[in-house]
């Protein structure tokens, strides 16, 4: 299979070897026993996989997990970033996520063309749709936890080294024509033989079927009206327009048997998180996430954690010691833990918000109630459906007295069911609410009064080699200062 390993730093090197023609990188870059056309269906296995492992479940996320404090970092790099030291602000610390995203849209672009008028699979309407679906979905994590970043200039290899950033307004609007494409071309009937078992996110079971190709496409549309309304939710601050999120969300999944996620085998393929504890051993359990699961005598406090040692002691946010060990740690992270793209109980959440914030708490209880059992059955923390309604019932309900207490107990409750996997939807909602004054989350990291971080930096390569980016991220200290567009930023 050809090997797409193009991102905007290794174009912009490109041109900094002077002696290198780019004739001769041309030449340099052929491999005579790597076909140069590949079928969109191996392509897009790749982007697949990697948009789980290499981007939502990445160094994006590992870093975001300290800032929301669903983790304390308590090693190395992690422990860094949670004392506020270098991490936050240093190139490095994101550069292989920031690559990973570059490579996915590359690859997607190539699939888009391929199947779009006068490509060599023009027709191939569905991998179009899930490549645009993609597309979106990638483009829409760098630039939620970046601002503005590299983009129409971004993907054209050989032709233009130096990129200019596109603002984040501009870059939401394609994600949107991006995922209204999708759902048009999965509408259409298509003569290409289904992914099948080439689909790792809706994947093939058992033999192949009419019906259930027809529910694969339909699941994928399902996916695309579900992250509509959460981008239309991301822009409540510029543009809030809550009748549209639940339009979106009522076309998205009905149960977690819909829901856009990877599933890891455990041996050949295994979770992320998992992997991070293994390998690195940079986590401890958070004080102040488990304080918020005993204030509401949350059954999931006896899931969440584990100990390391003779007894279960929790990190304190932002003061922790360097030492493995001594805390706990997650006790949700295995080997065949899934990567959520988009969950079920994410797209009930969004519902019991934007019912909220239109004063309709009947139906917003009804959507949290929903998004609390869902969020309580995950694989891998399996509460029962009757015991996540009794703490719903007892613990939940009883708190939703008007419009303000009922929108905070659904944040804090969506920032909960956002442990681990899904805790860049934690970060990205953390930093929204603060900016439309919800402050709903409370932080315990005495360094966030100065020092939370409000966006992520750009990748060392770029930094390095691109001056556009360059002059962009200074010495990196903006993180702490410049909110993204979306967040009242300018950025």
């Amino acid at each position: 299979m050809k090997k797409y390993i193009y991102s905007i730093a290794i174009a912009v090197s490109a041109i900094a070897i002077g002696s290198c023609s780019e004739d001769l990188m041309d030449d340099i870059n052929s491999n005579p026993n790597q076909p140069s056309n590949v079928a969109s269906s191996l392509i897009i296995t790749d982007v697949m996989t990697s948009s789980a492992f290499s981007v939502t479940s990445s160094d994006f996320a590992f870093y975001a997990s300290c800032y929301v404090e669903h983790n304390v970092g308590i090693h190395g790099q992690l422990y860094n970033a949670e004392i506020r030291s270098g991490e936050p602000t240093s190139s490095t610390t994101y550069n292989n996520s920031w690559n990973s995203v570059y490579r996915n849209l590359l690859n997607l672009q190539d699939i888009i063309k391929k199947c779009s008028d006068g490509g060599s699979e023009e027709g191939n309407f569905h991998t179009l749709g899930m490549a645009q679906i993609l597309s979106a979905y990638n483009l829409a994590i760098l630039t939620d936890v970046m601002g503005d970043v590299p983009w129409t200039e971004a993907l054209q290899p050989g032709v233009i080294f130096t990129p200019n950033l596109d603002s984040q307004e501009s870059i939401y609007v394609e994600i949107f024509s991006f995922l209204d494409s999708a759902i048009e071309n999965l509408a259409k009937e298509t003569l290409f033989p289904a992914l099948g078992k080439q689909d790792f996110l809706y994947p093939l079971k058992d033999t192949e079927t009419e019906e259930t190709v027809v529910e694969r496409v339909e699941n994928w549309k399902k996916f695309a009206y579900g992250l509509k309304a959460r981008y239309t939710m991301r822009l409540s601050l510029k543009s809030p327009n809550y009748t549209d999120v639940i339009e979106f969300a009522d076309k998205s999944f009905t149960s977690s048997a819909e829901q856009c996620q990877f599933v890891y085998n455990g041996s050949t393929s295994k979770s992320p998180f998992e992997m991070f504890f293994l390998d690195r051993n940079s986590f401890g359990a958070s004080a102040s996430f488990h304080d918020k699961l005993v204030a509401r005598n949350d059954p999931r406090d006896a899931k969440f954690f584990k100990t390391t040692s003779d007894e279960l002691v929790f990190a304190p946010n932002g003061t922790p010691e360097q030492e493995q060990g001594k805390y706990g740690i997650s006790a949700i992270s295995s080997l065949t833990a899934p990567t959520y793209l988009l969950s079920y109980h994410e797209i009930e959440f969004l519902k019991a918000e934007a019912y909220a914030r239109n004063n309709d708490l009947g139906n917003a209880k009804i959507a949290l109630k929903k998004a609390i059992v869902a969020a309580c059955g995950k694989s891998n923390v399996a509460i029962s459906a009757a015991d996540a309604e009794t703490y719903y019932t007892d613990e939940v309900e009883p708190v939703l007295l008007d419009q303000s207490s009922a929108l905070k107990e659904i944040m804090v409750q969506k920032y909960i069911a956002c442990f681990e996997e899904e805790v860049l939807e934690a970060y990205n909602d953390i930093r929204r609410l603060k900016a439309m004054g919800n402050n709903f989350i409370q932080l315990d990291n005495p360094l966030n009064s100065s020092k939370f971080p409000l966006r992520y930096t750009y990748g060392a390569e770029d930094v390095t080699s691109n001056v556009n980016v360059r002059e962009a991220y200074g010495d990196g200290s903006y993180v702490y200062s410049e909110n993204v567009w979306w967040a009242g930023g300018s950025r």
